[in-house]
């Protein structure tokens, strides 16, 4: 860890701007299990609301007469959104307090929420889901750098990002699920809906168990930075949808024009936050070996384990033959083994520190995902799926836990929130990365062995492009393993020091 990541926080501050009291001035916050249970609600429901809508799209686009071409706007809208503004977000949070960023983002979640599933055509439909990821984005890192500030003790802040890389890893499974059968017994309307009292509940509560801090010192925005930000993460992030549609791919012009403007904007801002006075995305907060790493970790599992979620549904629904709901349930082991795992992972942590489990994470899920490529058109879910799920999901919670750890290791109560909100970009635009190129390997095994076998049924071409897309899934985790043992060096006895300076 660089010298100057021990240097603590300055406490010089603006004179206009009363200090806000550290959360551990005190000792620690007698209700701080109290404060991350209400933390963790609220991340379950900005995570699984990524999925939850996907099941219900068929019904909603039937409802609203949304064209087969503008249906994955009720999707991309929102990774737009959130993908686009977290960086922003991140530094509100700094800046304005992380528990009043908080409770705006769960406010404003919850009105975009009853927005959308009260809306009476696919315009507002899709404004609504810009204004959900807009408000997540203000949320998300709010959340996590709560918790970084809540709990300063190693062994209970283990146990929290165990909580938090629990749910960062099975709400995605979650939101299937709880989409399943709200739109199979409700509408889909609900699948927006169901935000609304528990955001409203969850804000209630937080009033009262979440204590305020943010940052000491300059707290001036830089808007130079926030426009160059936005404009190339949105640029980004749309560019790889826009490859991943239909009859789109990687060398349509327009999608050419969005990664080549996304990499200029993206340059430039890097170019620019070197010399601003006041940055956006302070260097320091992502130069650091131990907290790129985990960026960088994140940002290919994200794209990896995208696999799971997009191809296995197809090869439930088209190649098995289940519903939608029974689809959903199919992934509850996964959430169940990001559970448990996380539970497990929280205690060792602290003993044996981060680099063994997320190498060992790695390597666990890595083999899961080449288990995959044994299914077949008449697999058994019990020995061929269930077996891989399992193995992916504990690897996973070995992964999330302490990375979610060393993502914020040794990085200044000034730039809390713009790290969290850094590891929150990674997993979005890795996601978005993952299902534009996985798509397309997809995509293109299914042409190629169509083509190569004349007689064959589309069946086999399906299942022979789930076999090469969990393969490029494998790659993916193995590069972040390999990331992972050259980056990654934080100790069991690094943590403690480490983590009090975080807080």
């Amino acid at each position: 860890m660089p010298a100057d990541s021990l240097i603590p926080p300055s406490r010089s501050i603006d004179p206009d701007v009363p200090p806000l009291p550290e959360p551990d001035a005190d000792g620690p916050d007698p209700r701080r299990w109290l404060a991350l249970a209400v933390i963790a609600v609220a991340q379950l429901m900005v995570v699984l609301d990524a999925s939850i809508v996907n099941i219900a799209l068929p019904d909603a686009g039937l409802d609203l007469g949304i064209s087969a071409a503008n249906i994955q706007w009720v999707v991309t809208a929102y990774t737009l959104a959130f993908g686009g503004l977290l960086l922003l977000g991140g530094r509100i949070a700094d800046f304005t307090g992380r528990k009043r960023a908080f409770l705006i983002g769960l406010i404003g979640f919850a009105g975009a929420s009853a927005l959308g599933g009260l809306a009476p055509n696919q315009e507002l439909l899709f404004a609504a889901r810009g204004l959900q990821g807009a408000f997540a984005a203000l949320l998300a890192p709010a959340a996590l750098s709560l918790l970084a500030v809540t709990f300063t003790d190693p062994k209970e802040r283990a146990r929290a990002f165990g909580v938090f890389g629990a749910i960062s890893g099975g709400g995605a499974a979650i939101g299937l699920i709880l989409g399943g059968v709200l739109t199979e017994y409700a509408s889909w309307r609900w699948t927006l809906g169901v935000n609304v009292p528990i955001a409203l509940a969850t804000a209630v509560f937080a009033i009262g168990l979440v204590k305020e801090s943010r940052a000491a010192g300059d707290r001036r925005y830089d808007v130079p930075g926030v426009l160059l930000s936005a404009a190339g993460l949105v640029s980004l992030v749309y560019g790889f949808s826009k490859a991943a549609e239909e009859g789109v791919g990687w060398t349509d012009p327009v999608t050419l024009t969005l990664l080549a403007a996304a990499a200029v904007l993206l340059v430039t801002f890097v170019l620019y936050e070197q010399r601003a006075s006041h940055p956006l995305l302070p260097l320091r907060v992502v130069l650091d070996r131990n907290r790129g790493g985990s960026y960088l970790v994140f940002l290919l599992v994200g794209a990896g384990i995208f696999a799971i979620f997009l191809f296995l549904t197809f090869y439930f629904q088209q190649t098995l033959g289940y519903s939608p709901l029974d689809s959903g349930f199919a992934f509850l082991p996964f959430s169940g083994g990001i559970i448990v795992g996380a539970g497990i992972v929280s205690q060792v942590l602290p003993r044996i520190g981060p680099r063994p489990l997320i190498i060992g994470g790695l390597v666990l899920a890595a083999l899961g995902m080449l288990w995959l490529t044994r299914i077949g058109e008449t697999s058994s879910y019990v020995t061929e799926v269930l077996p891989a799920l399992l193995a992916i999901s504990l690897g996973m919670a070995a992964v999330f836990v302490p990375a979610s750890s060393t993502a914020l290791v040794g990085v200044e109560s000034h730039d809390t929130g713009i790290a969290s909100a850094v590891l929150n970009t990674s997993q979005q635009v890795g996601g978005s990365l993952g299902l534009a190129l996985l798509n397309t390997f997809y995509a293109s095994a299914v042409t190629g062995y169509l083509v190569d076998n004349p007689g064959a049924a589309p069946g086999a071409a399906f299942v022979q492009g789930y076999h090469v897309a969990f393969i490029w899934a494998a790659v993916f985790l193995a590069v972040a393993l390999v990331i992972s043992i050259v980056l990654i060096r934080a100790k069991k006895d690094d943590l403690p020091a480490e983590m009090v300076l975080a807080a």
